[in-house]
């Protein structure tokens, strides 16, 4: 399911029994439109037409609410990564590159949902569920940052969790600057797949990882 600002629906009626579903759907229109700090527990009521006083029944407050979305917009950004990785196949580069844009994907696809994720500004201390989420998206970077460092000669190999962090900052600057897809987005005069292809070419180089063959051959 896609949420973006140019989403223009009002408020929707609540017509069925699952309660939490329709204010999950509320607060992700509010935040496609206003951002994650742009809009109250009220309205996310408002929008879902149920009374004020309905979200309590499942949240114990909006930032709860965020939390829930993050944390459902962790298990998908997860599954479309290693979708994309595929354990390495058909080898480490051709699936590294895939995990790349399937990173600029979501961000462009589901752009509520990377909001509430990486912009809520929800404290990961204090929910253990959504920070074991966000782990286990961020380790399937970490196995990946492994079999490319383990293409380097093992005494210059650099350390995989710091490989994964490079990797992931790099994505994620990309991803918010020019591969959303709302109006944060910033105009770019080449896509943001090639941009996100070139920076981590010239990072690898740089790591000393070797060039594959369909490189070298070009």
């Amino acid at each position: 399911m896609r949420w973006s600002k140019d989403d223009k629906d009002g408020p929707r009626g609540y017509h069925h029994g699952n309660l939490k579903e329709a204010l999950l759907r509320a607060a992700l229109e509010l935040i496609a439109q206003k951002g994650p700090a742009g809009f109250t527990f009220a309205e996310a009521a408002r929008w879902a037409g149920v009374s004020p006083a309905a979200p309590y029944r499942h949240f114990r407050d909006r930032d709860e609410l965020l939390a829930s979305i993050a944390l459902r917009g962790f298990n998908l950004f997860e599954a479309a990564l290693k979708r994309a990785w595929d354990d390495g196949r058909p080898d480490v580069f051709v699936a590294f590159d895939r995990l790349g844009k399937a990173y600029l994907e979501f961000a462009r696809t589901e752009p509520a949902y990377y909001s509430a994720m990486f912009e809520a500004g929800i404290p990961l201390a204090t929910d253990p569920e959504l920070r074991e989420a966000g782990d286990r998206a961020f380790a399937v970077l970490r196995v990946v940052a492994e079999k490319l460092c383990a293409q380097t000669p093992a005494g210059t190999r650099p350390p995989a969790l710091m490989v994964a962090l490079h990797v992931w900052a790099i994505s994620h600057g990309i991803a918010s600057l020019f591969g959303r897809g709302d109006a944060a987005r910033r105009a770019l005069p080449m896509s943001p797949e090639d941009l996100l292809e070139a920076q981590m070419l010239i990072y690898l180089r740089g790591l000393g990882v070797p060039e594959r063959k369909s490189d070298r051959s070009g």
